[in-house]
């Protein structure tokens, strides 16, 4: 079977474009109605604050680790282009504090966002906090009337995140979240060739996210700069942390290993194939059941002196299934890096995406009805600085991000259920309008959070 590139004939662009319509009215006519809830962000008046194309747009950041550095130097980077500046930066850490406000030359430099929050010239927040902060630091720069980029994951817990995604409907604030395969031109032209019915109804997605870390994932080096009376460790650990550590550099360069403050995998790096995964949907759905299996037999930890081992699993395998049929598989390991292809496939046909293209396959049944299709240098790759310009322009025309709330809410809804499962040894069931979960037998299970499960 031959594959075809993008450009085609126009005797064949004709039979293609008959066969799509054809596959769009099949694909509508089979797929039940995928919102169970109302579509957070959407037939929404732009904020009182969306800044036009002639107004300079002042960006104040939370959070000034490497991530949060990252992001400062693109809108740094961007900011003639885009007409915006960063006004303000915050961080815990007096030295990190310092530095980002050497880099923004100008920008006021905070302690407590929330008295960030007050600049009155700040349109909008950068958040890259450690996770447990994501969730408060989002709702209270949208009360504050500020549009919010938050890094992945949305939040810590389910609560959080359907919180956030409340004060978001509630503001109408424009919202992204970290997940930049979203801003991906093939993850992009994914979600069209599926909207447009190319593969009818959905079946099963896959992907994974793998490395091999053999003196353990997130054992980064521990800055002999940083000591106590250099931050407010209380403040750090924030009003919800239930098992509170003493001043403790191996938490706060570490964080993502223990439970406290990340669910390991499942919200550092699960959260990179699952936001683009459930967008190229094209109609992201709240899962209707997950299951998860996290397993920890490699130990590496024991590999780096003077660290305590882990409490996240070491590897994840997670299924979603949604209402309307389609069902997703994903992996993730910090002790193997051989991984699955990212593939979407429907009933017609299935998408390979991968590098800089996504290939059009066609199933053995259809192919005397079907073309296989290649598109190719599809720009610009998973790139935080393009993530970062989307939310730009979308704070201006009002218009939703690529990693919008509705897609942040529902991909977190995998998440923290995926969690439950693993830690809970259950299939969690998910009822999207009432937001109860239940275990196979039907009976209720309360959503995990802070000081449900030890350690939290």
């Amino acid at each position: 079977m031959e594959m075809k590139d993008k450009t085609q004939s126009a005797g064949s662009e004709t039979r293609r474009s008959f066969i799509k319509k054809a596959a769009t009215a099949a694909a509508v006519a089979s797929t039940p109605s995928l919102f169970t809830t109302p579509v957070y962000g959407q037939n929404q008046a732009p904020s009182a604050n969306v800044a036009g194309a002639n107004d300079k747009l002042v960006i104040g950041v939370v959070g000034l680790g490497g991530q949060g550095t990252l992001h400062l130097r693109n809108f740094l980077a961007m900011k003639d282009e885009k007409n915006l500046a960063v006004g303000a930066v915050c961080d815990l850490w007096t030295k990190r504090r310092e530095a980002g406000a050497a880099e923004a030359t100008g920008a006021k430099a905070y302690v407590d966002y929330r008295k960030m929050l007050e600049q009155k010239d700040i349109d909008a927040v950068l958040c890259a906090t450690v996770d447990h902060w994501h969730a408060q630091v989002s709702i209270d720069s949208m009360r504050a009337g500020k549009h919010i980029y938050c890094e992945k994951p949305m939040s810590r817990y389910l609560d959080e995140a359907l919180a956030v995604a409340d004060v978001a409907k509630e503001t109408g604030k424009v919202y992204a979240v970290g997940a930049q395969a979203c801003s991906d031109a093939k993850w992009l032209k994914a979600a069209e060739l599926v909207s447009e019915g190319m593969i009818g109804q959905l079946v099963l997605g896959q992907a994974s996210y793998m490395r091999n870390t053999p003196k353990g994932e997130w054992n980064y080096s521990i800055d002999p700069a940083f000591a106590q009376d250099g931050i407010n460790w209380q403040n750090w650990l924030g009003p919800n942390v239930h098992d509170r550590q003493e001043f403790s550099p191996d938490s706060f360069f570490r964080w993502r290993k223990y439970y406290p403050y990340c669910a390991g995998v499942l919200g550092d790096l699960f959260p990179h194939r699952l936001h683009p995964l459930i967008m190229a949907t094209g109609a992201p759905e709240f899962p209707s059941r997950v299951c998860a299996i996290g397993t920890k037999t490699i130990h590496t930890d024991k590999n780096t002196p003077g660290t305590p081992e882990r409490d996240v699993p070491e590897c994840m395998t997670l299924i979603a299934e949604f209402p309307s049929g389609y069902s997703i598989m994903v992996c993730s390991s910090t002790v193997n890096e051989y991984g699955l292809e990212d593939v979407v496939r429907g009933h017609l046909g299935s998408l390979l995406v991968g590098g800089n293209s996504v290939d059009l396959r066609i199933e053995r049944p259809f192919t005397d009805e079907y073309d296989p299709e290649r598109f190719q240098n599809l720009r610009p790759g998973e790139s935080v600085a393009v993530n970062d310009a989307n939310w730009v322009d979308c704070i201006r025309s009002g218009k939703q991000t690529n990693a919008n709330i509705d897609l942040a809410v529902r991909t977190q809804t995998v998440i923290s259920l995926g969690e439950m499962s693993d830690r809970l040894g259950t299939a969690c069931h998910f009822d999207a309008a009432t937001r109860t979960i239940t275990d196979g037998c039907g009976r209720k299970v309360d959503p995990i959070t802070y000081g449900t499960l030890e350690p939290s």
